[in-house]
């Protein structure tokens, strides 16, 4: 198949990579842009841990001079690709949750004890999901340190728009990947004031989770396949069946 990656530049790579070993072609238009915030305060306090819950959030870390004095900390990450950066940027103990911040949340209750020590979570700006809340809820102190931002697209850059817009077998595209709520809101504001909303009708959007495929309500897509589990590996095993 030819298909559609809509990931930061950042995290692309990988994922073309695994559809490309499966034999689809795959195309690269990212709609969000990550811009570090290298002035933002990383508060010093004796954490018991640190929550990543993107790999942008650990990339942002790492380009910190604070990052040295936190190495020694466990890190719960949300899933496996924000696990897998945390390791390579040196931390050693590190644990993957399921893929959301529900399952983040609870694995950290399950670990640890809110009498052990606050927990920072690096994050950007714009979350998905309440994980603060949800620790709180259950005793934790949790302080946030807002390290990136991530930047919508304003426009669907030409080349993507004339992928979506093709008539031709060689010219368009059979689908879309999408992995996030809010970059599926952007996708669908962007294609529509293109005027390109019927075209959904012949491609298959493949979505991280059912949050993002209901950010896709106002299209109309001629399927729309939803990961088992909230994991790229999911994903990318999804578009085996086409």
């Amino acid at each position: 198949m030819r298909l559609l990656v809509t990931r930061p530049d950042e995290d692309a790579s990988p994922l073309i990579a695994a559809l490309e070993a499966m034999g689809h072609q795959a195309f690269h238009m990212p709609l969000l842009s990550v811009r570090y915030l290298p002035d933002a305060v990383i508060p010093s306090r004796a954490w018991q841990a640190l929550l990543i819950t993107s790999a942008n959030g650990v990339r942002a870390l790492s380009a910190r001079r604070e990052a040295a004095g936190l190495m020694h900390l466990p890190v719960y990450a949300v899933g496996e690709a924000s696990a897998a950066a945390a390791r390579d940027a040196g931390f050693a103990q590190v644990m993957a949750a399921g893929g959301d911040v529900v399952s983040l949340a609870a694995d950290v209750s399950a670990a640890l004890k809110p009498e052990g020590g606050a927990l920072l979570h690096v994050a950007g700006s714009v979350l998905a999901g309440d994980l603060k809340g949800l620790l709180e809820a259950s005793g934790f102190s949790v302080e946030r340190a807002v390290l990136y931002e991530a930047d919508v697209a304003t426009q669907l850059p030409a080349d993507g728009r004339a992928l979506i817009a093709g008539n031709g077998p060689e010219d368009g595209i059979d689908g879309v990947l999408f992995f996030s709520p809010r970059t599926a809101t952007t996708f669908v504001m962007l294609v529509l004031e293109a005027g390109l909303g019927a075209r959904m009708a012949g491609l298959t959007a493949f979505c991280l989770s059912q949050a993002v495929a209901d950010a896709l309500a106002p299209l109309t897509f001629g399927r729309i396949a939803v990961s088992a589990t909230p994991t790229q590996a999911a994903l990318v095993s999804l578009t085996a069946r086409g």
